[in-house]
C-alpha cells in the first residue's frame, strides 16, 4: 500500500505541478525550447509559481447608490480579492465620491496594500466591509480624477514596475465635479475636471497602470468609461486582445460581481467560469479543467449564515485547509458573505458546492464561480522528419496536458494563438501557419491538433528546425521544436510505420507494422521509443531492430499500455486519451530520425461483470420489459413539457446588443444541442450534435442551459446566461405554434435568419453573430 500511494503521489505531483512563467501562467511568449528532436517531458518544479499582480479597487460611494448597489460593490470587491490564485498579489481598496466642502474628502481609504497570502485573504473581507454609501452632506458628486490619482499612487509607490498594475473602477454614474470647490469657480469646474482627468489618465499610462472601468445602472456614460480604459497603460499581461483594458457596463447590481470577476480574470490572465446560483439548501456544480494547476472556487453566499461544503469530482468532501489526495486547500472569508476555496493541484472534473442555511436565512441566492490558471503543453512532429530540398513537409502541433493526455474540450484552449516557424541552413526563416480548422493539410477540425505544410526551399543544404509556440490567456506559454536535416538524394534505410488509433484497457497492447527497406551493404540498427508523454504510460517493443543489408519487409511493432494502478483515479468511467509520438531513429546513420508518428490511444477501464456477462441477465430483461413500457409512456408525457421546440435563442453581446436569433428544434432526448461558431468574426448559433451547449424547456418556465463540463444553469424569460467572455444567451419571443413531432415541417437549410423573417424550425438555421474563457 505504501509503495502504491508513493507512486500515485509522484505521478500526480509530476502531472500537475509546474512553474508558470514569472509574469504569470498568463501566456506570454516565453522560451521553453525543447531539446532538438524528441525527448522526455521535463520534470516539473516542486512548487508552482503563479501570476502575481498589484491591483486597486476604486468603489463609488456617491449618494446616488441604493443600499443593494453598495452591497453588490462590496461583494464584488471581496470576490476578486478572495478568488485571486496568487499568494504574492497585492490589493488596495478605497471608496470615492467628491469633496464639496472644506471638511470633506473625495477618497476614503478602506484596505491598505494587503498581500493576498493566507492571512491577507482572510483579512481583506473585513476591511472591504468598511465601504459605505455617503450621505448627501458628505459629498454627492463623482470625482474620477481623484479616484484615478489615488489608485495610481497606491499602485506605483514602492512596487515593482515589472509586476502588472491594475486599477478597477466601479461606478454607477458619470463624472460630476460641479460641486467641488477645488476645481475652481462653478462656471469652469466641468472643463477643469475634464482637463484633470486627461492629466491623470496620461500619468496612469506613464506609471504603467491599466484602468478597467465597470459601470452599472442607467447613468454611466459608456463613452467616458471607454475613454478611461483607453487612457491608461495598454499592454496587458499577455499579448492577446482579451488582456487589453476595456470598459464594461451592466444594467443591474446583481451583475456587478460576476462581471467584475470576468474583467479581473482578463486583466490578471486567469480563466473564469461562472456557475449556477440557487437559494439554499442547494447543490451547485462547477467544472475545473484538467489544465488547471491552481484555482479558486468562489461562493457568493449573500448571507453570512450560509455554510458551504465542497465535494471533489469523486464525491469526497474535501477539507478547507491542508492537503488531501495531493491537492492543497486554503479557505478564506468563511464568516462573511463571500468565501473562496483556493486549490493547488485540483482534481479535474465537476465539483459540487453544497450550500445550507438555517430558517430565516434562505431568501438570497447563492452563486458559484471558478478562477484558475493552468498549463498547456504541445508536442510537435514533422513528416517526413528528414525531407529533401524542394519537398513539402507537414508539421503538426498537438495539444496535451502535462501528463501527455490529449485535450478533449475545445473550450479549454479557447482563444489560443499558435505560431510556427521553419529555420535552417541555406535559407531565411519561414513563417509556418498551423490551423485546427479541418481545412487543407489539417485532417480534422477542433481536435486539438494544429497542422500546416511548408515547402523546403531548394537552397536548403543542412540542418532544419521547426518550432511552434502556444499562447493563451490563463495558460503558461509553451514552445516546442523538432530538429531535422536535409536528406540526400537516396537514404540508405527508409521506413513506414502503421499504428492504429485504438481503444484499449490498462495492461493491454496494440499491434502495428514497420515497413523497412535497406539499400546499403551494411546492417543498420533502428531504435524505437515513445515520446511526448509521461514516462511509463506507453512503451514500444522491440526497442531496437536490426535491418540486414538489402532487407525489405515488415516487422511487428507492439505498443503496451501501463497497468491500471499507474493511472490511479484519473482513468474515471469514460477513460482518457493518451497522445504520444512513436519515434524511429537510425543509429547507424548519425541518429537520423526516420519516423515521428503521432499515436492516439483511448484507454478505458476494464469491462465490469455486466459487460462480460450481459447474456446472463437477458432473461431478467425480458421480465422487466413490460414495466419499462409503462414507465416510458409516463416519461414521454413528462418529456413533452421539456421539449425545446419553439424556443428562440438570442445571442447577446457584452454591451447588451442582440447579435442574432436562432429558433430551437425538438432536439435530442429533449435537449437541443448547439455551438457558437466564428466567435471573433461573425458569431452565430448553429445546431450541432454533441455541441458544447444544449437547452430544454423548464417546467417552471423559461429554459435550462446545459454546458459541457460546466453543469446547468436556469435561463429565465428575461434573464441571460454567459456562454463565453463576450457573449451571453437570452430567450426571445416565441413566434410559432408548437408542431407535433409527427407532423413538423421539413427542416430549413437556411444558414441565417433575421428577426423580420419567419423563423425556421431550428434544424439547421443560425443567426448572424457570437471563451473564451478569456
Amino acid at each position: 500500500m505504501g509503495t502504491r500511494r508513493g507512486r500515485e503521489r509522484t505521478r500526480r505531483g509530476w502531472a500537475r505541478r509546474g512553474a508558470v512563467s514569472a509574469l504569470g501562467g498568463a501566456a506570454v511568449l516565453v522560451s521553453l525550447l525543447a531539446p532538438a528532436g524528441p525527448g522526455p517531458v521535463p520534470a516539473a518544479a516542486s512548487e508552482p509559481a503563479f501570476t502575481s499582480v498589484n491591483y486597486a479597487v476604486a468603489v463609488d460611494e456617491s449618494a446616488s447608490l441604493a443600499p443593494e448597489d453598495m452591497k453588490a460593490e462590496k461583494a464584488a470587491a471581496a470576490r476578486i480579492a478572495l478568488g485571486d490564485v496568487s499568494s504574492s498579489s497585492n490589493v488596495t481598496v478605497f471608496g470615492f465620491a467628491a469633496a464639496e466642502s472644506g471638511d470633506q474628502r473625495a477618497v476614503d481609504p478602506v484596505c491598505p496594500r494587503t498581500t493576498l497570502d493566507a492571512a491577507g485573504r482572510e483579512s481583506v473581507g473585513a476591511c472591504v466591509g468598511k465601504l459605505r454609501g455617503r450621505k448627501k452632506s458628505e459629498g454627492t458628486g463623482t470625482d474620477f480624477p481623484s479616484a484615478i490619482r489615488q489608485g495610481v499612487h497606491d499602485l506605483s509607490s514602492g512596487t515593482d514596475p515589472s509586476v502588472p498594475r491594475v486599477l478597477f473602477l466601479l461606478t454607477d454614474g458619470k463624472m460630476d465635479v460641479t460641486g467641488s470647490p477645488k476645481y475652481g469657480d462653478p462656471a469652469h469646474r466641468e472643463a477643469e475636471g475634464e482637463r484633470q482627468l486627461e492629466l491623470e489618465l496620461k500619468n496612469a499610462a506613464e506609471q504603467r497602470v491599466q484602468i478597467w472601468p465597470l459601470g452599472f445602472g442607467a447613468a454611466p456614460d459608456k463613452k467616458q468609461l471607454d475613454r478611461m480604459a483607453a487612457g491608461g497603460f495598454q499592454k496587458g499581461c499577455v499579448e492577446l486582445p482579451s488582456a487589453r483594458p476595456k470598459a464594461s457596463k451592466v444594467s443591474g447590481a446583481k451583475d456587478v460581481g460576476p462581471t467584475l470577476e470576468k474583467i479581473f480574470a482578463a486583466a490578471h490572465c486567469l480563466r473564469y467560469q461562472r456557475g449556477p446560483s440557487n437559494r439554499p439548501p442547494a447543490t451547485l456544480e462547477i467544472g475545473i479543467s484538467p489544465l488547471a494547476t491552481v484555482g479558486s472556487i468562489v461562493v457568493d453566499k449573500g448571507d453570512p449564515e450560509v455554510t458551504v461544503t465542497y465535494l471533489d469530482p469523486s464525491g469526497h468532501e474535501v477539507p478547507t485547509s491542508g492537503t488531501y489526495r495531493d491537492s492543497r486547500f486554503e479557505l478564506a472569508g468563511a464568516g462573511g458573505t463571500v468565501e473562496a476555496l483556493k486549490i493547488v493541484d485540483p482534481v479535474p472534473g465537476v465539483w459540487k458546492v453544497k450550500a445550507e442555511a438555517p430558517e430565516g436565512h434562505r431568501s438570497l441566492p447563492v452563486g458559484v464561480s471558478v478562477l484558475w490558471q493552468g498549463e498547456l503543453r504541445g508536442s510537435i512532429t514533422m513528416d517526413p522528419p528528414s525531407p529533401q530540398a524542394g519537398e513539402k513537409t507537414t508539421v503538426t502541433m498537438r495539444l496535451q496536458t502535462r501528463e501527455g493526455y490529449e485535450i478533449k474540450d475545445p473550450r479549454d484552449y479557447e482563444g489560443l494563438r499558435v505560431r510556427g516557424e521553419l529555420t535552417g541552413d541555406g535559407f531565411a526563416p519561414l513563417e509556418l501557419r498551423l490551423t485546427d480548422d479541418g481545412k487543407g493539410s489539417d485532417p480534422k477540425g477542433s481536435d486539438g491538433s494544429f497542422t500546416g505544410s511548408v515547402e523546403i526551399p531548394e537552397s536548403a543544404d543542412g540542418a532544419l528546425k521547426v518550432s511552434g509556440t502556444l499562447t493563451a490567456s490563463g495558460l503558461s506559454a509553451d514552445t516546442r521544436s523538432e530538429a531535422g536535416q536535409i536528406a540526400p538524394g537516396v537514404l540508405p534505410v527508409t521506413t513506414a510505420l502503421t499504428l492504429p488509433d485504438a481503444t484499449t484497457h490498462p495492461g493491454s497492447s496494440l499491434t502495428g507494422t514497420l515497413a523497412v527497406h535497406n539499400t546499403s551493404e551494411t546492417p543498420h540498427t533502428l531504435r524505437l521509443s515513445v515520446a511526448d508523454l509521461q514516462d511509463g504510460l506507453l512503451s514500444v517493443t522491440p526497442a531496437e531492430i536490426e535491418v540486414k543489408p538489402g532487407e525489405s519487409g515488415t516487422r511487428k511493432v507492439t505498443v503496451e499500455v501501463a497497468p491500471e494502478d499507474v493511472f490511479g483515479d484519473r482513468l474515471g468511467d469514460g477513460g482518457l486519451r493518451l497522445g504520444g509520438t512513436v519515434t524511429v531513429v537510425d543509429t547507424t546513420d548519425d541518429d537520423r530520425t526516420l519516423v515521428r508518428s503521432p499515436l492516439s490511444v483511448q484507454v478505458t477501464p476494464e469491462p465490469g461483470i455486466w459487460e462480460k456477462y450481459w447474456w446472463v441477465f437477458l432473461s431478467a430483461v425480458a421480465v422487466v420489459a413490460l414495466v419499462v413500457v409503462a414507465v416510458l409512456a409516463w416519461l414521454r408525457q413528462r418529456r413533452t413539457r421539456r421539449d425545446p421546440f419553439g424556443l428562440v435563442l438570442r445571442l447577446v453581446s457584452e454591451g447588451g446588443d442582440i447579435l442574432g436569433e436562432h429558433p430551437a428544434g425538438h432536439g435530442h432526448k429533449q435537449w437541443y444541442e448547439f455551438a457558437v461558431v466564428e466567435p471573433h468574426r461573425s458569431p452565430r448559433i448553429e445546431r450541432r450534435s454533441h455541441g458544447p451547449y444544449a437547452v430544454q424547456r423548464s417546467p417552471e418556465g423559461g429554459a435550462v442551459l446545459r454546458t459541457r463540463g460546466g453543469g446547468r444553469a436556469r435561463l429565465t424569460v428575461n434573464g441571460q446566461v454567459p456562454l463565453t467572455d463576450s457573449l451571453s444567451l437570452a430567450l426571445g419571443e416565441e413566434t410559432r405554434t408548437r408542431t407535433p413531432r409527427s407532423r413538423r415541417p421539413r427542416p430549413s437549410r437556411s444558414r441565417t435568419t433575421t428577426p423580420t423573417t419567419t423563423p425556421a424550425t431550428g434544424e439547421g438555421g443560425s443567426s448572424s453573430t457570437y471563451e473564451s474563457y478569456l
